[in-house]
């Protein structure tokens, strides 16, 4: 598992959704760990551009346009990443960057 990498989670909790795909955005030493989880963001279909959401879509995996929502992190196990969908380019993990520092308010 890799720091940007995007999965498929059956039933998260709290989720009206049967899935929903998240990306991982823990540090990769904390994902290396024996910790049991990881810091995740979800991705949702819909998004209003806001400086806190990244724009991802077919090329990294998905069916569809969609929004990484960085205003709404979540906590999940690390078992429970195990459907792999795709991995953010470079440049999106620079986004993904921006928008975390602008949702935590880091400078």
């Amino acid at each position: 598992m890799r720091r940007g990498e995007i999965y498929r989670v059956h039933h998260p909790s709290d989720d009206p959704k049967l899935y929903r795909s998240f990306v991982v955005v823990s540090r990769q030493v904390l994902i290396d760990s024996r910790f049991p989880t990881v810091v995740c963001a979800p991705i949702l279909t819909r998004g209003h551009g806001f400086s806190t959401q990244v724009a991802v879509g077919i090329d990294e995996g998905l069916k569809h346009e969609s929004w990484i929502l960085c205003d709404n992190l979540v906590s999940l196990r690390k078992v429970q990443l195990t459907r792999f969908v795709g991995s953010l380019a470079r440049s999106k993990v620079e986004e993904l960057d921006r928008a975390l520092k602008m949702a935590v308010a880091l400078e």
